[in-house]
């Protein structure tokens, strides 16, 4: 081992010197652009890093360190500025051990779920154990080797603990490896006991070089292409369904170039939205159980549906209901196999966009295009939606105003470089199906794991990754309770964000769903517990969140009918920093169209609501399908 080290010229670090200098010399290149990988490092210090990274970067001063509020949140806010930047950028997140560490778990799903890279690097237990249990250690009988830390390894696409100072030479190559592959990417963890961090080797200088990981656009096989071809002449009604791999490689340009040529119309899951613009004439818009009416007929009847970057989750398939023809036959097109082979799908595995010219050159060598009754059809169903999202925005012509006229006034002060951030409740869904864009610049939703408390968080991500337009959080007061301290974050960096606050006295969404089960409603709304029954069903208890808001240091406006949120929006734009407008939403559940989504319902129940539901639900479930050939 001393011969083969004496090849190597050395530099004597600290481990968590060392994995700064390793980290900030990582770049990545795709179609000739090459960029450095990771902008810097979010992290909360205590006992179990402060000493190993904490003194890392304070003498690193290349390699910038942010101060967030949670730790959760500091994987929210990667996790945004990693979807921004299309997954050519990412962040570094560090705790403590301990509670810090778990905190990182809830992001790590979300940022797994959704295919997004998250270097994270917990602290850990002493790997030499003399001094143990240390705080904050958690004493398992099974193992001395377990810590809380192993709450990561199944939201994590990679995971490995370092106890030995050269074991960096080996595992970070890997995780940055994993980071950067698009079929394998998602939340990575490097378990770092806090004593390792501190100790010193001579580590191999060659092993701080620069290092280009190169980003290849693959391409399928050629016989899958001539199969997927023979597909789509044999179709009579084709449709494609683009999801966030259209976003992530790029390919926007070569969707519209091939709806264009081919007139396949096209439906857009929660993360591919604004692959297309609005305005084309083949964009159904939003598709599955939180689709428009224009997509979801088509859906209905299509024989042959081209998955483009989609893991196909159930809210995109109405939980497998959206497809009815008996023939309908699916291709997949991924970067990862996984996806790719979901439903049966004739697997074209390689990058959305490479796949797509290849399609698109030999489609146009044969002038194929869809037949004339088809186009018609598309139109037709096209229009009927516009005028529907046109009604909805509308709204009622009530003082207070609808959640769906909210969506119209915000959209139609949106401008071209704006982003609007969103993650749970009744918004994302819609909207899915309202919001028209005309890029995917302008939308960013976290809904592959649906994280309340994402949204604040997610947009001072995306106010990292963008210096252009503003970044629009729409947030209700149930996400907005559950993580609002990135308020402070946000004016600490000066990243301005303009946060719509809609308050409906609780968790809306649920509360809707619980109603649609047949239930009164339970347990979603914020009331006082009434005295003589014991319950939460009492008056519903003020919380004046401008006040709160205002003691973070956000400037603050309360708004009520449609002129004053106009005049708000307009002020925000003007103010130089982070803006909270608050206003109450008229109760409202906005329809479905041509779809469902499976949520089982009580098989017995002492109540008539509930069991008029069961029948309902028994009707529907019948038509989920599984599809085997």
């Amino acid at each position: 081992m001393e011969k083969s080290q004496l090849m190597y010229k050395t530099i004597r670090l600290t481990t968590a010197q060392a994995i700064i200098r390793f980290l900030k010399n990582q770049w990545v290149e795709r179609d000739g652009v090459q960029n450095r990988f990771f902008a810097g490092m979010w992290g909360i210090f205590g006992h179990g890093n402060v000493t190993g990274l904490g003194q890392a970067l304070e003498q690193d001063s290349e390699f910038t360190h942010y101060l967030p509020r949670n730790e959760q949140a500091e994987v929210h806010i990667a996790a945004a500025f990693a979807k921004q930047h299309r997954r050519m950028r990412a962040f570094v997140c560090t705790t403590s051990i301990g509670p810090g560490a778990t905190n990182l778990v809830t992001g790590a799903a979300g940022a797994t779920i959704n295919r997004l890279p998250v270097l994270l690097l917990p602290g850990d237990i002493f790997a030499r154990r003399n001094v143990g249990p240390v705080l904050q250690q958690l004493e398992h009988p099974l193992s001395p080797e377990i810590s809380v830390n192993d709450c990561l390894k199944p939201v994590s696409r990679y995971w490995d603990r370092i106890n030995r100072p050269e074991q960096i030479l080996t595992s970070f190559p890997e995780a940055v490896r994993i980071l950067t592959n698009p079929a394998e990417v998602g939340a990575v963890t490097i378990a770092l006991p806090q004593d390792v961090q501190t100790e010193a080797y001579d580590f191999p200088e060659e092993f701080f070089a620069k290092r280009v990981h190169y980003i290849n656009r693959a391409a399928p096989d050629p016989l899958m292409i001539d199969r997927a071809i023979e597909l789509i002449q044999k179709s009579t009604g084709p449709m494609i369904i683009a999801g966030g791999g259209v976003i992530y490689s790029e390919g926007e340009n070569i969707l519209t170039d091939f709806c264009n040529m081919t007139g396949i119309p096209v439906g857009e899951t929660q993360a591919g939205k604004g692959s297309l613009s609005w305005k084309h004439k083949q964009n159904l818009g939003a598709v599955g159980a939180t689709g428009t009416s224009s997509a979801n007929l088509i859906a209905l009847s299509t024989d042959l549906v081209i998955c483009i970057g989609t893991r196909l989750s159930d809210f995109t398939t109405a939980s497998k209901t959206q497809f009815q023809n008996s023939e309908v036959k699916f291709i997949g097109i991924n970067v990862s196999p996984f996806d790719a082979a979901k439903h049966s799908a004739l697997e074209l595995i390689g990058d959305a966009k490479r796949t797509l010219e290849i399609l698109f050159q030999r489609l146009k060598d044969t002038n194929y295009h869809i037949s004339a009754p088809y186009s018609h059809r598309i139109v037709e169903t096209i229009g009927e939606w516009r005028d529907e999202n046109d009604r909805v925005y509308s709204g009622t012509g009530n003082q207070k105003v609808t959640q769906g006229e909210l969506l119209g006034i915000v959209n139609d002060n949106l401008n071209e470089d704006d982003t609007i951030v969103c993650a749970a409740g009744s918004l994302p869904g819609d909207l899915h199906k309202f919001f028209r864009i005309t890029n995917g610049d302008q939308y960013h939703m976290e809904y592959g794991y649906s994280c309340m408390g994402y949204e604040i968080a997610g947009g001072l991500g995306v106010r990292f990754a963008k210096d252009k337009g503003e970044v629009i959080v729409m947030v209700g007061d149930g996400s907005y309770l559950m993580m609002h301290t990135e308020i402070v974050t946000s004016l600490q960096e000066d990243k301005k964000l303009i946060i719509l606050l809609l308050d409906n006295h609780g968790f809306g969404s649920i509360n809707g769903l619980s109603k649609s089960s047949g239930s009164l409603g339970f347990g979603n709304r914020f009331r006082n517990r009434d005295s003589t029954t014991g319950k939460l069903t009492g008056d519903f208890f003020a919380i004046d969140y401008a006040d709160n808001a205002r003691s973070l240091g956000a400037e603050t406006i309360r708004v009520g009918n449609r002129n004053e949120i106009i005049a708000a929006l307009e002020t925000a734009r003007k103010n130089k920093k982070t803006t909270v407008i608050i206003m109450e939403i008229e109760p409202s559940r906005l329809p479905g169209y041509y779809s469902w989504w499976d949520v089982p319902i009580a098989e017995v129940s002492e109540m008539p609501s509930v069991q008029q539901v069961r029948k309902d639900y028994e009707d529907k479930v019948k038509k989920e399908r599984y599809f085997l050939k």
